[in-house]
């Protein structure tokens, strides 16, 4: 469907769920912004569009972190859900429905979903071994296990990678085994688990994600799946869990990665019950012609992309048109921080900033690929100022005085440059296609470019002189009636991305902005009297916003006393070393001069390392936080004269240094830009 199409479509929109158990954050908003824009976009063409989301409030984590603050795993996920409608709200993000995946719609439609699925020869069961935590009498996920690494006795590493070696392995074979929850020594232990066959879906899926379904990246990324052969997911887990028990079983749940989709229909079924105007089938039935889009990051792709629509399939439900996939967001060139105060809270910005300032700068830099996009604050101040405030708003802020204080508020009878009006109209159907094409950063240079050519005719006109003399005042109404039209189309073609302005521009302007009216320009019209509608930024709230982010990281006075359960107590620092020892550690600056995913591993990436003239590969756990592209070219520290281990994947020749806590959150050393490789670090 094209957008310039006139044909009026059914949508059913949604974005991905945000886990119940913490804030909502800027990098989060991303996504949810660039769907709020898309859905703006579809309603003011007059389109029959619903945007439903929901909390996803399953799992372990969010039964434990209640159980930490003392309170029900459903106490919690209501407070959070406030929390969380709040921040979007203020946001501007509209939802038709917002809702929790702990609700009767999702657990019905969970149920059904699974009872279709095992009725047709889709679901088995396997007796497979895992660790289990004796005193929590809980089975222990992968990330809930720590302990001394098996290749290089690391202590403290996760319970499938090392962050010290790169070594990969199963929980079982940690050496020193710790549950993370209580400390105690986890013990083997036998469970029968439920598996989706998705093998049975290779011939659907393998059609559906190169029909156009999904963007070109997103295709060649699951080809990936294929070629190593698609496995049974296992889709149970143990009680204690808080979820939704397996139909028929009183201590097996629904791991929360199969009912979270399922929330969507969820929250769906739960809009169509208020709404009973909303045909609930007409959207969801195998043969529906309506259609259904759904907007996520780039790292829960394969849940999206192979697992749901397999699910769907079997059964009998439609699948999707389009997933959707978007980057992630840095904050001045890195990694959110909470140390640097560059991990920001979605209320702590609206504590300090206009929502629209950061609607505005995601809308101008968002494209269709699956970039990570910069929020460079000092870029993100300058283009605010310079574009909303300096462009756009200048249009009207030029000429609405002359025409409240000389012609009482009423616009000229006709247009008297209608070859610049039709010009401005003429991108119209141009401007819709970025919309629709998710190419938000095309249309808003398409707009500021207007805006220029707005604001030159306005300076050509020099309406300030034209007033000054009598007989030029119809003049003056002219090119003041044209210069408040211009305003009107650039505003209609921003509403998408700054509602509430657009509000404040229909307010003023006495009309309510519509993608059609953009044909209709106001003449002998009334308008109100013009009031300031955004400020600039002022760096000033900006660096008070990164100051209430931080964490506080003052060192203690006085080392404390240790709780006698606390990690330290139970495996105390190493003994010391002496400096001779540590002088032996020879560091080198590296060029990064290849960099590879290894197949088969879920946190290493294999790195050719140029010390000038000599390289050597690595293997560094470092792929939680950096795609290839992204490292290969830069500069970093290297222990080159670690003796090289035999891996799984192939013989490390050393070891790259990174810091941080883990996750996206993790910083590989990098040395100033005039450091040359081979150089020795002092």
């Amino acid at each position: 469907m094209t957008a310039t199409s006139s044909a009026k479509r059914q949508i059913l929109v949604t974005s991905a769920l945000p886990y119940a158990n913490g804030p909502i954050h800027l990098g989060h908003m991303l996504e949810y912004i660039q769907t709020d824009i898309w859905v703006r976009f579809q309603k003011l063409r007059g389109h029959e569009c619903h945007y439903v989301c929901a909390d996803d409030a399953h799992g372990t984590p969010i039964m434990l972190k209640a159980q930490q603050l003392g309170i029900t795993p459903e106490e919690m996920i209501a407070q959070v859900n406030i929390d969380h409608q709040s921040d979007f709200k203020d946001f501007g993000v509209k939802f038709d429905n917002f809702h929790s995946t702990h609700s009767d719609e999702n657990r019905e439609l969970s149920e059904m979903i699974y009872n279709r699925l095992n009725d047709k020869g889709y679901i088995s069961t396997k007796t497979i071994e895992q660790l289990f935590d004796p005193e929590k009498e809980m089975f222990l996920p992968d990330r809930f296990v720590t302990g001394d690494c098996p290749t290089c006795k690391s202590p403290d590493q996760n319970g499938d990678n090392c962050d010290n070696c790169g070594a990969t392995y199963s929980p079982v074979d940690l050496i020193n085994p710790r549950s993370v929850v209580s400390g105690a020594t986890p013990v083997l232990k036998e469970s029968e688990h439920y598996f989706f066959e998705l093998p049975k879906f290779e011939a659907m899926l393998k059609e559906w994600t190169r029909s156009g379904s999904l963007q070109e990246e997103m295709a060649n990324k699951l080809a990936e799946w294929f070629e190593d052969g698609l496995r049974n997911w296992d889709i149970s887990r143990d009680a204690p869990y808080f979820g939704f028990n397996i139909p028929g079983t009183t201590d097996k749940f629904f791991y929360v990665w199969l009912d979270a989709p399922i929330g969507y229909i969820g929250s769906f079924k739960n809009l169509c019950d208020k709404n009973p105007e909303i045909d609930f089938d007409t959207f969801w039935k195998k043969d529906s012609t309506a259609e259904l889009y759904h907007f996520i990051g780039k790292d829960i792709i394969y849940f999206h992309s192979l697992f749901w629509p397999a699910m769907l399939e079997g059964a009998d439900l439609r699948k999707p048109t389009s997933v959707y996939a978007h980057g992630f967001v840095t904050v001045n060139g890195a990694k959110m921080s909470k140390s640097k105060g560059t991990f920001i809270k979605a209320r702590t910005y609206l504590e300090h900033l206009n929502p629209e300032y950061l609607r505005y700068y995601y809308g101008a830099k968002l494209t269709s690929r699956i970039d990570d996009l910069d929020l460079n604050l000092e870029d993100f101040a300058q283009r605010v100022n310079s574009d909303m405030v300096g462009k756009v708003i200048n249009i009207a802020s030029r000429c609405a005085g002359f025409i409240t204080k000389k012609f009482d508020g009423k616009l000229a009878p006709t247009i008297s440059e209608q070859a610049l009006m039709d010009e401005f109209i003429s991108v119209q159907d141009e401007i819709a296609d970025c919309y629709e094409k998710r190419e938000f950063s095309k249309a808003v240079r398409q707009i500021m470019a207007l805006a220029d050519k707005a604001n030159q005719y306005i300076a050509d006109k020099e309406p300030w002189q034209l007033v000054k003399d009598e007989s030029k005042l119809d003049e003056v109404q002219n090119v003041c009636s044209v210069g408040i039209n211009l305003f009107k189309v650039l505003i209609t073609y921003l509403k998408p991305i700054v509602p509430s302005l657009a509000e404040q521009v229909e307010a003023f302007l006495n009309i309510e902005l519509t993608w059609d009216s953009v044909n209709h320009p106001l003449t002998d019209h009334s308008i109100n009297k013009f009031k300031a509608m955004m400020q600039r930024v002022d760096m000033k709230q900006v660096e008070a916003m990164i100051e209430d982010s931080k964490d506080n990281l003052q060192p203690a006075a006085a080392a404390p006393v240790l709780d006698p359960n606390s990690p330290l107590a139970k495996d105390p620092i190493s003994p010391e070393i002496s400096f001779e020892d540590f002088a032996k550690i020879d560091l080198r600056v590296a060029r990064i001069a290849k960099a590879d995913h290894v197949k088969g591993a879920n946190k290493l990436l294999r790195l050719e390392l140029d010390l000038g003239g000599q390289n050597f590969q690595v293997f560094a756990g470092i792929k939680s936080a950096y795609q290839p592209e992204d490292i290969e070219g830069k500069l970093t520290v290297m222990v080159a004269n670690l003796a090289p281990r035999k891996m799984r994947f192939g013989m490390s020749e050393g070891m790259v240094l990174a810091a941080g806590p883990g996750g996206e959150e993790l910083w590989i050393l990098n040395p100033d830009d005039g450091a040359q490789p081979g150089m020795r670090i002092k």
